[in-house]
């Protein structure tokens, strides 16, 4: 299955190619930075630059400029692109929440889920087969669309996941909340909860230390709260393409 970009995937004036790896040089030399602040060595953190509705020409040209961690959040376009871009052996991160009766397709192809939120995904995903990492998401707000587990919940979520076959917990993931559409001023603070939220299940989970949290507009207060793996989108790839 080939998965059809909105829009060409020529190297065009105004294509998401155009000055790729200028935003890629930015973003490494952002996240440079802002790992000195914290004190802390790059080789730590995992950058994921999250391609949805981009081209398949942009993550080849993602992996020539040395990125070999792609996340998606739509199940049917990662299914596609990860089987098209096989040959490249990227690791796929899959980002997004989950429907259960997908879980397994989507652990077909993702290295890596930052979605668990709920037994039954966790119970769905279960494997005697294969081990598959994964985090579980935690929700920063009172809206349960926004996908994650609520605190209260947390622990007994960490229990299930351990007790499953085929996971291997890494660690908490997080968004940072909203504010009618807008990243909230001071998203280092909602970082700092899942942090202490990561010290918490340590208790039960003492591997379990990778926080996936930090994006394109906030990545930097996360990495001074410790995150481990970014998931970062338009910052590098460009503004995404109009879909229908």
């Amino acid at each position: 299955m080939t998965w059809t970009s909105p829009i060409s995937s020529s190297d065009s004036v105004g294509s998401p190619l155009t000055g790729l790896a200028d935003r890629l040089e930015s973003v490494r030399d952002g996240i440079a930075d802002a790992a000195r602040m914290a004190g802390r060595d790059t080789d730590g953190i995992t950058t994921i630059v999250v391609t949805k509705f981009q081209p398949v020409s942009l993550i080849e040209e993602l992996a020539t400029l040395g990125v070999r961690d792609v996340g998606e959040n739509r199940h049917q376009e990662a299914q596609a692109k990860a089987a098209e871009l096989a040959s490249l052996n990227l690791n796929w991160h899959f980002v997004g929440q989950i429907q259960s009766k997908k879980a397994r397709q989507v652990r077909s192809y993702a290295r890596v889920i930052h979605s668990v939120d709920r037994p039954g995904l966790v119970d769905s995903l279960a494997s005697d087969e294969s081990v598959v990492d994964c985090f579980i998401q935690v929700n920063l707000t009172d809206d349960p669309a926004r996908g994650g587990v609520a605190a209260v919940d947390l622990l007994p979520l960490v229990d299930r996941v351990l007790g499953a076959p085929g996971l291997r917990l890494l660690g908490l993931m997080a968004v940072a909340p909203v504010n009618n559409g807008e990243p909230e001023s001071e998203p280092r603070r909602a970082f700092a909860h899942v942090r202490e939220l990561s010290d918490g299940i340590r208790r039960n989970a003492p591997e379990a230390s990778a926080l996936s949290m930090g994006m394109s507009q906030d990545y930097a207060a996360a990495i001074l709260e410790g995150a481990t793996h970014l998931r970062i989108g338009t910052a590098i790839t460009g503004k995404r393409p109009e879909h229908s």
